[in-house]
C-alpha cells in the first residue's frame, strides 16, 4: 500500500504541475518556485512529515521536499544555535544534494558537447 501511496503522491504533484503550466501563463521555472514554496509551507506547519509517514518515500521525490529541507533544517538548527541557525540550518540538508548537482553538471559538461 504504501508504494501505491508513493505513486499517487508522485503523480498527483506532477498533475497538479501540468495543469497549471497548461492554464495558466506561469513558466516550469515559476511552477517549480511555487512547489518548493508549498514545500516550505507545508513543513512549517509539520504537515509534510505528516504526508512522509503516509506516503513514504514517494513524498521524499518531488520538488516539495527541497522546500521541506530547507524549512526543517533551518528551524532544527534554530533550536540549537538561535537566530543565527536560521541561516545555517538551510544549507545542512540540501547542501549533499546541491553539491551533487553542480559536481555532476560539470562531469556531464566535460563529457557531452552541447547542440547549437
Amino acid at each position: 500500500m504504501l508504494l501505491f501511496n508513493s505513486f499517487l503522491f508522485c503523480g498527483f504533484i506532477c498533475m497538479i504541475s501540468q495543469m497549471i503550466i497548461d492554464n495558466s501563463k506561469l513558466t516550469p521555472g515559476h511552477v517549480i518556485s511555487l512547489l518548493v514554496c508549498m514545500g516550505a509551507f507545508l513543513d512549517t506547519f509539520n504537515i509534510y512529515d505528516y504526508i512522509i509517514k503516509v506516503v513514504g518515500g514517494g513524498a521524499l521525490l518531488p520538488i516539495t521536499s527541497f522546500g521541506h529541507s530547507l524549512i526543517h533544517g533551518a528551524i532544527l538548527k534554530t533550536h540549537v544555535a538561535g537566530f543565527g541557525g536560521l541561516f545555517m540550518g538551510m544549507f545542512d540538508m540540501t547542501a549533499p544534494g546541491i553539491s551533487a548537482a553542480i559536481v555532476f553538471s560539470f562531469i556531464f559538461a566535460l563529457i557531452f558537447k552541447p547542440k547549437d
